[in-house]
């Protein structure tokens, strides 16, 4: 029998193909997304992050950010046949140092037009902020959060905590406003146009995400997102014509009715112009058959054939994962970091399967001078004297590389 959610799946995909023409596009350059089934996937890399960009290195302040960390880091990336970073960065940590924040940017700039590789700025959050998850969030900053008794202080910020569903559903209705009442959504471009200020005229800028893995609470916000989608590539579209990059929303759950994650309905998060962005993914398990992987990846890069915008596969690895109750007493799938861990021939399965689908690019998590409990979240590690090297994992990527 062929499961409701398959056919569901099915029914959404003929919708959408009877007013949203295929669109055929052909590879050009890097200034313009593109989409088809090309022999080689144009951009493929690592995720990358840094020191003054991110805000996680205050908690491990032991561990000293390697000398030379860009040069060497681009130049071993290069020569494994990649050419391609996605960096991760955080508006938090622009807050928290912005002169420093921008000369890091600069740094990383002009080595990456140096060794010759494509760098996505990614405007990133992992539960919301270090507000509501002081342990691992970072992203929104704290301004951001003044309604303290909306939003207390470690109220949680992943999905499904309390906190962080008034948070972002506030967001998506337009209604946050910092510390001094200035609207949230024009504060994030304030930011993102610094940014791109800094690095756009450098030839290694390939294009910009506007927010990582936004939150979705219920069917009626997929329009919301789509209208704030709208507004920030209106308004970057102002001082920029390169790749723009918006990101599925999470969490991505099937059978959720009350997110309703139809192709229908995802397709309404999409800006309205479509002009030269990709649709961006993580892939966090390896997709066989059956698979919740395969479910989602098959889902997904449907939605890219019918609506003509390029998929990108952002963030990808293996991992293994618990089942939990979580907040609001429903079961669900969190990471064993304990056991996870990528093998050849899985790296191989994926690498392949993003070729023969035809994704723009991408992105292998994880390139970071501090450690991640998650081991094959590591492709470095680095001693307490700063020396780097890569480890296992990187092995394992490069030979996946190497035969795609």
């Amino acid at each position: 029998m062929v499961p409701k959610t398959v056919l569901c799946a099915i029914v959404d995909c003929l919708i959408l193909s009877s007013f949203l023409p295929n669109i055929g596009f052909d590879l050009m350059n890097k200034v313009n997304a593109q989409l088809g089934h090309q022999t080689n996937v144009p951009f493929i890399g690592v995720n990358m992050k840094g020191l003054y960009t991110s805000t996680i290195h205050k908690n491990l302040s032991s561990i000293p950010f390697p000398d030379n960390y860009y040069s060497d880091s681009f130049k071993i990336i290069k020569s494994a046949g990649m050419n391609h970073i996605r960096y991760v960065l955080y508006w938090q940590a622009y807050e928290n140092d912005p002169l420093s924040f921008i000369a890091e940017l600069q740094t990383v700039a002009s080595l990456a037009d140096k060794w010759g590789l494509h760098v996505i700025y990614d405007n990133h959050q992992f539960h919301t902020s270090s507000w509501l998850d002081p342990v691992r969030g970072s992203g929104f900053p704290p301004s951001l959060f003044n309604d303290n008794m909306s939003y207390p202080f470690g109220s949680g910020g992943s999905p499904g905590y309390p906190s962080a569903i008034k948070w972002w559903s506030n967001w998506w209705n337009h209604t946050i406003t910092d510390n001094r009442g200035i609207d949230g959504w024009t504060r994030q471009i304030g930011f993102l146009k610094k940014v791109i200020e800094t690095v756009e005229n450098h030839s290694s800028t390939l294009g910009y995400e506007s927010l990582n893995e936004p939150q979705i609470q219920s069917a009626d916000q997929w329009e919301k997102i789509g209208k704030y989608n709208t507004f920030v590539a209106n308004e970057l579209r102002k001082i920029t014509n390169k790749t723009l990059v918006f990101d599925m929303t999470i969490p991505i759950d099937f059978h959720n009715l009350k997110i309703n994650m139809t192709l229908e309905n995802i397709a309404k998060l999409l800006p309205a112009n479509k002009n030269n962005i990709v649709f961006k993914i993580s892939l966090y398990g390896i997709p066989t058959a059956g698979s919740y992987a395969e479910q989602k990846i098959n889902l997904l890069s449907e939605l890219t054939n019918i609506t003509g915008v390029p998929l990108y596969i952002g963030e990808w690895n293996d991992v293994s994962r618990d089942e939990r109750i979580n907040v609001e007493g429903k079961t669900v799938k969190e990471i064993n970091q304990e056991i996870s861990n990528l093998n050849q021939t899985d790296a191989d399965i994926m690498t392949k399967k993003f070729k023969d689908i035809g994704v723009w690019g991408w992105a292998f998590w994880n390139w970071s001078y501090l450690p991640d409990s998650s081991a094959d979240f590591n492709l470095i590690t680095v001693t307490l004297n700063g020396h780097m090297t890569t480890t296992k994992y990187f092995d394992i990527l490069k030979h996946a590389v190497a035969i795609t």
